[in-house]
């Protein structure tokens, strides 16, 4: 599958990030559902590609996030999900439909940094579609708190609990197709395959 290219688009395989933290409790649910398709965007933020991950040896420049969200849009209509820094939120709302929503990775730990008197403590999350949440389901909150990775190789590594809220707020089933468009090292994937484990 090809990338969305801006000056150039980073490869697919870089840049998502990697963990095997401690399965969060997941409450079965009957798979007996159309199954249908989403995606999942985690790439370079905005203006941070040549920061972070010049060194990579498949980067290839800034993403075209114009390019991705209509990707986004074109291949998965069912529902997405696009990871995001704060500061390029404002853009990136004037790429989306207005049928978004926003939600939040809170991290309880975060880098205090010399100058910046309010930390960046939580990054957001555009999400679209998702299949709806019946009544007789729990309610899903808007927002995640869990603490980064610190073991992995690759900046922006979202951990496991991160993923399976995601997945939680798209509401998808085993017999989904989710698509990570930026798997990096795989982790979102594998988290993928536990999460459908649990609900067979």
């Amino acid at each position: 599958m090809s990338q969305t290219t801006s000056y150039q688009d980073p490869a697919a395989t870089l840049y998502q990030g990697d963990s095997l933290d401690v399965l969060a409790e997941l409450a079965p649910e009957s798979v007996h559902c159309v199954g249908i398709k989403m995606g999942y965007a985690d790439p370079p933020y905005v203006g941070q590609a040549k920061r972070h991950y010049s060194e990579q040896p498949d980067y290839v420049g800034e993403v075209n996030h114009a390019a991705l969200i209509q990707r986004l849009m074109d291949e998965f209509s069912d529902g997405w999900a696009l990871s995001c820094s704060s500061p390029s939120l404002r853009y990136l709302l004037g790429l989306c439909p207005s049928e978004v929503r926003i939600g939040a990775w809170v991290k309880p730990f975060a880098s205090f940094k010399p100058g910046v008197g309010v930390a960046y403590a939580c990054e957001p999350v555009i999400f679209y579609g998702g299949r709806p949440i019946s009544r007789d389901k729990d309610t899903v909150r808007d927002w995640v708190s869990c603490n980064i990775t610190l073991t992995r190789g690759i900046h922006g590594a979202k951990p496991d609990a991160f993923c399976y809220w995601l997945f939680q707020v798209l509401n998808l089933k085993a017999n989904d197709e989710f698509c990570d468009l930026y798997p990096g090292s795989g982790a979102v994937t594998r988290a993928w395959e536990k999460w459908k484990g649990r609900l067979l």
